[in-house]
């Protein structure tokens, strides 16, 4: 079995990489814009619908593990929009609301106990009762999984109490301001204790939580298919009989699809595929922001595995921060983005988005483009020029573009970049056992920075796929993770930000903007900031 991790959005073909969850490439402000004076197209208008029908989605990438526990890819969060509903969701401004609980979570003064208070006559897909004793299972799975990816996203989780048939308390070690955003997502996702207790391990392959959908084939590399669950609490809602997920990896093939009607739904437009698709009488463009991120992460102490001490790589590159500050002063973000893109994306410098709210000038720092500086860089550290660097990068047409352009663009600052193309499931697998120097790395972002930090930057990070340690940066991202303070959180973000522009573990390139194609037959398709496609509620026009 490959790692739970493997997904992440972040290796994920470039083309999908327009995407934000880890993925690859995303969707931005045109040429250089400001992305804030674009408008937003969160959904499509909802319209009158009629029930019934099949609804195809062309996917870019395959997903991983269709188990919350386990899976680490935005492909598999589009899966669970639809099957698996979380104790908290977002709304299309991406705030924090309840979902299968009743309310916000309560935390006492000290912020080391937290309530949370279930909805009642819930139901699992297979008629268990959602109480808090599935909770607590779910909860604890996720903790105590040695598989597990959601672990540093629940953070110091003391212990958790069904303290009444709908009443949850969760004891914790220290405060944790991240939680409630955390269990907005994967490791919200309430699953049947009946079906974990018959599957254990092998949950993935048949998947059972609250939602409007459940699994009922999956076709590896080729479909996944789910059905309408007449167990769901709000059935009257959905409108759909069938959702089939299809996988196309080619960007030009899902806007053929889309074009031609096989696909009613494609989640990532290639820029040259946008203007035909605007044009075209029967389609729409959804086009939202992203919390995520595009960059590339330099393998510094991955020896053992995602998730084991890190340890020392006896290269340059991973030794000496001076040939990784040289490699970012050889990019110039904008002309990637100009050239590759069309200019849809926007330069990103750090992993906090501008449109959040812990954003300021100190979390926003860049290190600008200056070739002349990267020489000198690669002088002082004392390396033969050019330097040789292998980049690990999907076999996508997309994702081979971007590199090949950022080959000749670090070339100039001295660099001899070599491309390394695999299928995107090897290169999650090769990401994970460390089997990397440089990455092209993506993630679609969260609404809590925690959750775009310390997964990636924290020594025990889940997601830490380059061996990143900065004694340093994990203190200041504990204290982030315990204080209820917004500008004190904003102003320790800074600093970590200050740090990594030091020690460059990760290069952040741009931010997306999500661009859906989306057929003119269909209503209520939502997308918002976290990248992720909402179409349970979708059905076809009457």
């Amino acid at each position: 079995m490959s790692h739970p991790r493997l997904a992440r959005s972040f290796a994920v073909p470039l083309a999908a990489l327009l995407l934000a969850g880890c993925s690859s490439v995303g969707s931005g402000s045109s040429s250089g814009s400001d992305s804030s004076a674009r408008n937003d197209d969160v959904g499509a208008a909802a319209g009158k619908v009629r029930n019934g029908g099949t609804l195809t989605v062309a996917l870019s990438a395959e997903p991983d593990f269709l188990d919350p526990t386990l899976a680490g890819s935005l492909y598999s969060r589009y899966i669970f929009n639809a099957m698996c509903e979380k104790l908290y969701d977002l709304d299309s401004q991406v705030h924090i609301v309840p979902q299968l609980a009743k309310s916000l979570p309560k935390a006492s003064a000290d912020g080391k106990t937290v309530t949370i208070e279930l909805r009642q006559g819930i139901t699992f897909a297979d008629g268990t009762p959602l109480d808090s004793a599935a909770v607590k299972t779910t909860l604890e799975r996720d903790l105590t999984n040695p598989q597990s990816a959601r672990v540093s996203e629940l953070g110091p989780i003391a212990s958790i109490d069904a303290t009444a048939p709908t009443t949850v308390t969760i004891h914790l070690k220290t405060p944790f301001s991240p939680l409630t955003a955390a269990l907005a997502d994967r490791s919200g996702m309430i699953m049947s204790p009946t079906q974990l207790k018959a599957k254990g391990d092998d949950f993935g392959n048949a998947p059972v939580c609250v939602g409007p959908f459940k699994l009922a084939k999956r076709v590896p590399q080729n479909s996944i298919e789910l059905v309408k669950d007449p167990h769901y609490y709000d059935a009257a809602k959905v409108h759909l009989d069938r959702i089939v997920y299809r996988i196309i990896t080619d960007g030009s093939i899902r806007a053929a699809n889309l074009k031609s009607g096989d696909a009613q739904v494609a989640d990532t437009l290639g820029t040259d595929d946008v203007p035909s698709i605007k044009s075209d009488a029967n389609l729409s463009v959804l086009e939202s922001p992203s919390l995520g991120y595009q960059g590339i992460t330099f393998n510094i102490g991955n020896v053992a595995g995602v998730g084991k001490p890190p340890g020392k790589i006896n290269q340059p590159y991973a030794k000496d921060p001076r040939i990784r500050q040289a490699f970012e002063y050889s990019i110039d973000r904008k002309a990637l983005i100009d050239n590759v893109f069309d200019g849809l994306f926007d330069p990103a410098c750090g992993p906090v988005s501008p449109r959040s709210e812990f954003s300021t000038d100190a979390v926003q720092q860049c290190r600008g483009y200056d070739p002349a500086k990267a020489k000198q860089l690669l002088a002082q550290a004392g390396v033969k020029t050019p330097y040789r660097l292998q980049m690990l990068v999907t076999n996508t047409p997309v994702t081979l573009q971007f590199a090949q352009t950022l080959q000749a663009m670090v070339k100039q600052g001295g660099f001899d970049m070599k491309i390394d193309p695999v299928e995107f499931t090897s290169l999650l697998d090769q990401e994970d056992r460390g089997k990397f120097s440089v990455l092209q790395l993506g993630w679609s972002g969260r609404v809590d920075p925690d959750a775009n930090t310390t997964n990636f930057l924290g020594t025990q990070g889940s997601q830490n796929v380059g061996g990143y340690s900065n004694p340093a940066v994990d203190r200041l991202l504990d204290q982030a993770r315990q204080s209820q303070d917004t500008a004190e959180r904003a102003k320790l973000y800074g600093q970590v930000q200050t740090m990594l522009q030091q020690d460059v573990p990760i290069i952040y390139l741009y931010r997306q903007r999500n661009l859906t194609g989306l057929s003119k037959k269909v209503s209520g398709v939502q997308v918002y900031a976290d990248g992720l496609i909402r179409v349970a509620f979708a059905g076809y026009t009457s």
